[in-house]
């Protein structure tokens, strides 16, 4: 694996934090809902619950904030291997937990983990691959996530057979095996070939392409030729501020409240309520064993893994902006039609009406699955410019998880509070969102990560500027500059 590494192995081991990312978030889920923990652990009330789930949320917050710094200065690839030596340690103490400030602690120790890998693994996936197969390549993270979240709940469904303590503590303790395992597979990854360029490093920059794009041929013509144009833009962009305050201002400011704006409207789709307190939302409507709601969970999980797989096969052919916009509408309909049937009518009472609301809880994981799931993290790490996209990156995620925490914070509150009027909001909001993502969201598909300035120069009005896509051009020479680093690269080849 030295010499060549095919972009798809690396791709889906740096995937693995996105596995990590999936199941901590998962595996509270049912855990709350387990007898042996309850009585552990002083049967947590709704607003502890509250705590215990999003003090992960509070921790990836932190992480994503320091994922900006660290990616720059340490790389892409270390900061991951950060990530996962981070999380190894946060399960441990989960594991080993004896009272529930030790389980808050635990938990937000893995979530400056998942913080940190949640930020820069969709990042180095996005600058390892080649701009036709970008999309795919970043959707595995939002696959891996699924699965983390699938494995999760299969876990839970089968401990929740054991009696004692263990119960609850080999859920948490399993997740140190994928730490460990993407800490040691990430050794034998390429750092990123952009890192490497605005290092400087231009012939290990020419050895990762190679690795990447040629089966080792570093000086593959194609090879050549990109890492012409990626050092060109980092010349061009090296008389240009990189501090965090470049991001405030055009027209980096346009990019900024796009990747938040995806972030952020990613949570308030109200996924992670369905995932989190879906148990007390399938409890709430007739299921009483603990064992029944755990399958149902585990088939929530299922559906989420399989309904992300047409965005990995087709999400670069079909493209972001349309994607986003019908995963939106289906989400806003299917959220609408719960609600009407919650609110309609007594779904506990009657085994039909209980399946029928399931199906709609299953049918929103779908529409998401294939939509915002992978989309809102593949935008923001493709939009920005190299000399702040760590930065940037550390923002939109930051934003991710900030809404993360107020959601999941709030979810069993407003569940027994609002009910049925909850999934109503969910429906409005994303109504609201379809319309925004219409008015600005432009497409990117197929599209060198240097090419996005020329995308972001046209109008701000995104279905104004969609047909400009195609026609954009190779990057043109850029001065007395360009022309002592092609020197450079001839030597370096």
């Amino acid at each position: 694996m030295g010499r060549r590494t095919p972009k798809y192995i690396v791709s889906s081991v740096a995937a693995l934090g996105g596995l990590l990312f999936g199941y901590d978030t998962g595996i509270m889920s049912l855990i709350l809902q387990m007898e042996r923990f309850n009585e552990y652990f002083g049967h947590p009330g709704a607003l502890a619950a509250g705590i215990i789930v999003s003090s992960l949320t509070i921790g990836c917050f932190l992480g994503s904030l320091l994922s900006g710094p660290l990616a720059d200065a340490c790389s892409r690839k270390r900061t991951i291997m950060l990530g996962a030596l981070v999380c190894t340690v946060g399960a441990g103490v989960q594991f080993g937990s004896v009272n529930r400030a030790m389980l808050v602690g635990g938990r937000f120790t893995s979530g400056v983990a998942i913080g940190l890998m949640s930020s820069v693994v969709p990042m180095y996936q996005s600058e390892a691959a080649a701009p036709r197969q970008r999309g795919r390549m970043v959707g595995l993270q939002q696959w891996a996530i699924t699965w983390g979240i699938f494995i999760s709940f299969g876990i839970d469904y089968g401990c929740s057979f054991i009696d004692g303590p263990k119960q609850f503590r080999l859920p948490l303790g399993l997740q140190i095996v994928p730490s460990i395992v993407l800490l040691v597979a990430m050794c034998f990854m390429p750092f990123s070939p952009r890192w490497l360029v605005a290092r400087g490093r231009l012939g290990d920059a020419r050895q990762a392409l190679g690795r990447l794009r040629a089966n080792g041929h570093a000086n593959a013509p194609a090879v050549s030729e990109e890492l012409r144009r990626i050092n060109q833009a980092v010349v061009q962009e090296r008389c240009r501020g990189s501090a965090y305050s470049e991001l405030l201002r055009a027209p980096l400011r346009r990019r900024l409240l796009l990747g938040c704006g995806m972030q952020l409207m990613q949570q308030f789709t109200g996924i992670n309520t369905l995932m989190l307190y879906a148990p007390a939302i399938f409890r709430g409507i007739g299921l009483g064993s603990v064992q029944s709601i755990a399958l149902c969970q585990a088939v929530n999980g299922l559906v989420n893994v399989i309904a992300t797989i047409p965005a990995l096969l087709w999400l670069d052919r079909w493209g972001r902006r349309p994607t986003v916009l019908v995963g939106t509408v289906c989400i806003a309909s299917f959220y609408l039609a719960l609600s009407l049937l919650l609110r309609a009518y007594d779904v506990s009472s009657t085994r039909s009406l209980a399946i029928a609301a399931i199906c709609m809880v299953y049918l929103v994981v779908a529409s998401f699955a294939f939509s915002w799931g992978p989309c809102a993290w593949l935008v923001p790490s493709e939009i920005f410019p190299m000399r702040v996209r760590a930065k940037a990156n550390s923002v939109t995620t930051a934003t991710n998880w900030i809404s993360n925490f107020v959601v999941t914070l709030a979810s069993p509150v407003l569940i027994q509070v609002a009910g049925w009027k909850l999934f109503l909001a969910f429906s409005i909001i994303m109504l609201g969102a379809a319309i925004l993502i219409y008015l600005f969201l432009p497409e990117t598909k197929n599209l060198s990560l240097e090419d996005m300035d020329l995308v972001f120069s046209d109008s701000i009005w995104a279905f104004r500027s969609s047909d400009m896509v195609p026609k954009i051009c190779p990057l043109v020479d850029i001065g007395s500059n360009a022309s002592e680093q092609e020197d450079t690269l001839r030597t370096v080849a």
